[in-house]
């Protein structure tokens, strides 16, 4: 009975290992869990969707297009928002002030004129 007796202390001390690395990776085992469970739902969301479009698929364009629509106001929104928002800080207005001795508008130089060779010989 000597071996029975160690087999079962040995399955004891194994089971009492895994007891306590499952107890370590309880927190990965709950987020394998959530992350599975997300897929799942995920999953059925898209073969609900598919099975939607295929039965209404000018409403399925039709609610595309709204959501586009949205999507494209509120991005203009956050813009418009972002660009009229007053940036915190002193700032000062620099006036640009006329140099002397520069010309009005910097035209670029006149263009020369060809000679012309017709009748000519070298």
């Amino acid at each position: 009975m000597s071996k029975l007796g160690e087999l079962s202390e040995q399955a004891l001390e194994l089971a009492e290992k895994l007891g306590e690395k499952l107890q370590l990776s309880g927190d990965q085992a709950g987020k394998w869990l959530q992350t599975g469970a997300a897929l799942g739902v995920a999953r059925a969301g898209a073969k609900t969707a598919k099975g939607f479009v295929k039965r209404n698929p000018v409403t399925s364009v039709a609610i595309a297009a709204g959501v586009g629509l949205l999507a494209f106001a509120a991005y203009r929104r956050h813009r418009r928002e972002a660009l009229e928002a007053s940036v915190e800080g002193a700032s000062k207005q620099i006036v640009a002030r006329k140099q002397r001795g520069q010309p009005k508008a910097l035209a670029p130089p006149p263009a020369k004129a060809r000679k012309s060779r017709v009748g000519k010989t070298a």
